[in-house]
């Protein structure tokens, strides 16, 4: 019989085991136009199995490596050098497990994180949610609208308000990949992601880091906490890389698999989708911490510890490494940076948008309003702030981002170890432990942080 319950609640039926707390049936699923469109053949081994769930966690690892992780590691590597590292890699074991948790939701619920906030909570709280959930993606969009600009930029000359104005017209690109089916979209942000490797691989063997240093610097040290300028850097990592949106994303995203509906399929798809995020999160901590070690080996080596704009950072280059390919190679890969994360930027505005307040309109219409929410907002600050201020934008739209996580990530660890809502795949007590301690370590920094900024 607990099976069957729990079969019931994934196929968003109203029948619900003894005690739960859904407070109702998942309404239309978001991104219906992708809902269970990739099919699983469970006759196949287990190695196509396993292949038809890769695709999400590269989406979701893009809000790891994204313009505001760029300006946050650049100003962290050319500030203190490789001390830093330690942070994203911290971070990077945070998402990894944030992310598992995500997936788990989806799987065992049928619902994804704004669904089961709108489902489980009061319409007042759900509301509030909604609200730092949009502001989350406000700031998430404000450091895509921001790199995608200044790549454009930087590669081709296009002033920088023309360039906000191109990245709105993402929603068209993802309206026609997804025309052709939700693997295109993947396969398009894939392929930018091995052009970001690629190409921050060339500017590594350039700037010939100190590896010893490297080594060193993802050891942990206390001065993160006792110098406040250090801290605001290293939450600002921890918002860059541990994003709200992604959240959202991944538990959206993760059901455009037809994975069944059985506890078995349900296990074995939570299992190939935790391989598939922590796979690509690792390769994301490659990018991310490529990042600061660049910015350490060629700004923080020659005492510029001033670098922060990321067009400062793109000009520096050349006379610092002695080649006028490195700053090319920086341009590519940060537009492609950019392409990629209003793409799933998008994709996580029009999740939250339509799992909140459950809308129904045509998908075309849905996703054009989710991304004007978004990025007009972005757009206008933008514009406000010129080139001049886009490094300090960026830090601090990262900032904001890791001051929403506590919205998302507490709803989000008390979802999963629910049995009455989870049925057979509720978090063990050791994972629900460790996220726990996760929550609690990123509102500790955050209260830190306002104390700081309070006295001064």
């Amino acid at each position: 019989m607990g099976d069957d319950v729990d079969d019931a609640i994934v196929a968003g039926e109203t029948l619900r085991p003894s005690g739960s707390k859904w407070r109702q049936d998942r309404g239309e699923p978001s991104l219906i136009d992708v809902f269970r469109t990739i099919k699983i053949n469970p006759s196949s081994g287990m190695f196509r199995r396993a292949m038809a769930f890769v695709g999400p966690g590269y989406l979701v690892s893009v809000g790891y490596m994204d313009p505001g992780n760029w300006a946050t590691s650049i100003a962290g590597g050319a500030q203190f050098g490789y001390a830093l590292l330690f942070v994203a890699l911290l971070s990077n074991i945070m998402a990894i497990i944030l992310q598992s948790l995500c997936a788990r939701l989806a799987i065992g619920s049928g619902r994804d994180l704004a669904q089961a906030c709108r489902d489980a909570y009061p319409k007042p709280v759900s509301f509030v949610l909604w609200v730092f959930a949009e502001i989350a993606i406000i700031a998430t969009d404000i450091a895509e609208v921001v790199g995608t600009a200044i790549g454009f930029n930087l590669l081709f000359g296009i002033p920088l308000e023309l360039g906000v104005i191109i990245t709105a017209l993402d929603v068209f690109l993802i309206l026609w990949l997804q025309r052709l089916g939700f693997r295109w979209v993947e396969a398009f942000v894939i392929a930018l992601l091995g052009l970001i490797f690629l190409c921050f691989f060339l500017q590594i063997a350039m700037a010939d880091p100190d590896w010893g240093g490297v080594i060193r610097g993802f050891a942990p040290t206390v001065d993160i906490v006792g110098n406040p300028q250090m801290l605001y850097l290293a939450l600002g990592i921890i918002g860059a890389t541990v994003m709200p949106h992604n959240l959202y994303l991944h538990s959206g995203i993760v059901q455009t698999r037809d994975f069944g509906n059985t506890l078995p399929e349900k296990r074995e798809a939570l299992k190939f989708a935790t391989w598939d995020s922590t796979v690509a999160l690792m390769f994301a901590l490659l990018v991310n911490a490529s990042i600061l070690i660049l910015a350490a080996a060629t700004f923080h080596r020659t005492g510029r510890t001033d670098v922060a704009e990321l067009g400062d950072a793109h000009s520096m280059l050349a006379p610092l490494l002695g080649s006028l390919l490195a700053p090319k190679l920086f341009a590519i890969s940060l537009l492609a940076c950019g392409l990629n994360s209003t793409v799933t930027a998008t994709l996580a505005g029009q999740i939250v948008m339509e799992g909140f307040l459950n809308i129904r309109l045509p998908v075309w219409l849905r996703r054009l309003a989710t991304r004007m929410v978004a990025i007009v907002p972005a757009a206008g600050v933008t514009i406000y702030y010129g080139a001049s201020g886009t490094g300090t934008l960026l830090i601090l739209s990262q900032v904001v981002l890791a001051f929403q996580l506590p919205f998302a990530i507490v709803p989000l660890v008390m979802f999963t170890r629910n049995k009455a809502k989870m049925g057979g795949l509720v978090s063990p007590q050791w994972l629900t432990i460790i996220a726990g301690v996760i929550a609690a370590l990123i509102i500790s920094l955050n209260i830190k942080l306002l104390w700081d900024l309070a006295v001064g």
